[in-house]
């Protein structure tokens, strides 16, 4: 029987360094960890949970091999990845040993979905606790924007959208999250969106309205993210043309791949994310543990 070795990571730049190879081989299926591990590596944006001090950090490894990666960036969930996408059910419990020997609480998991599966049977068996399925999605991958999605333009954000900008961000975190409606009070976080020069606005008429964002952007691969349009604009083909828009931008960057994630439960996304081009490459499940 070969042993498990845990290894919990302080420093950023060791965790960076021993798992973004390994994080690499499925780039596309990887952008969260790989997203966290880059930001935290570069130093440069500590706002919120970027800073890696409050992270939890671990891999396991199989005679030096290593064969699953940990990564949490509080309050969020903990992100796995199985090396190659092998299960290895005993690098899972070495995992969950450290995590609950620690007394490390985490809120709930976010991958793969049959690893995602493992991991919430193997908690519960431990503790009782059951779970829920905050969301079941699907991953969708882009190389070519399909054409005759164009309506309106698509423009940076700017500060004078301050004036809807919370509110839409609000929706989109109450619809995709299944959270009540609340617009947070403290509007710094909103200019930073607006400062990272990353969320575009499609404007039709001069009118906004709809939304998507470029971020987690890696070697090849970009995330196409924070989709929303505002009740009253919905059905007039606007998501779909300002993820059309957002994903050429990506593109047009020298990004070989754009990726999303689209809830299974909402056909109507998935359906214009592969009219545009999107093809599924995997799901995942994020899972929250209840009591």
């Amino acid at each position: 029987m070969i042993t498990m070795h845990f290894t919990r990571y302080t420093d950023v730049k060791a965790f960076y360094r021993d798992t973004y190879n390994i994080l690499m081989r499925h780039e596309a299926q990887n952008v969260i960890p790989l997203g966290n591990v880059i930001i935290g590596n570069r130093g440069e944006d500590k706002e919120g949970w970027r800073d890696p001090v409050n992270w939890f950090m671990g891999t396991v490894s199989d005679a030096g091999d290593i064969v699953l990666t940990a990564i949490m960036t509080p309050p969020h969930n903990l992100t796995l990845y199985a090396t190659d996408n092998v299960f290895n059910a005993a690098a899972l419990d070495c995992l969950l040993d450290e995590l609950m020997g620690a007394d490390i609480p985490f809120p709930g998991v976010m991958t793969e979905k049959s690893l995602a599966e493992q991991v919430a049977g193997r908690y519960a068996a431990r503790t009782g606790a059951g779970y829920e399925v905050e969301t079941n999605l699907r991953t969708y991958a882009l190389t070519e924007v399909n054409p005759g999605v164009e309506i309106g333009t698509v423009r940076l954000a700017r500060e004078s959208d301050m004036a809807f900008l919370p509110y839409w961000s609000a929706g989109f975190q109450s619809e995709c999250f299944n959270r009540p409606m609340a617009v947070p009070e403290d509007v710094e976080a909103f200019y930073s969106v607006i400062h990272r020069k990353n969320r575009y606005i499609l404007e039709n008429n001069g009118t906004p309205v709809s939304m998507a964002g470029i971020t987690r952007e890696l070697e090849t691969v970009c995330t196409i993210a924070a989709v929303y349009t505002p009740p009253y604009f919905r059905k007039k083909g606007y998501a779909c043309a300002c993820v059309a828009a957002v994903s050429q931008i990506g593109l047009d960057k020298g990004y070989k791949k754009c990726v999303l994630y689209a809830d299974l439960l909402n056909p109507v996304s998935n359906s214009i994310y592969m009219k545009m081009g999107y093809k599924p490459i995997g799901d995942s499940l994020a899972l929250k543990w209840t009591r």
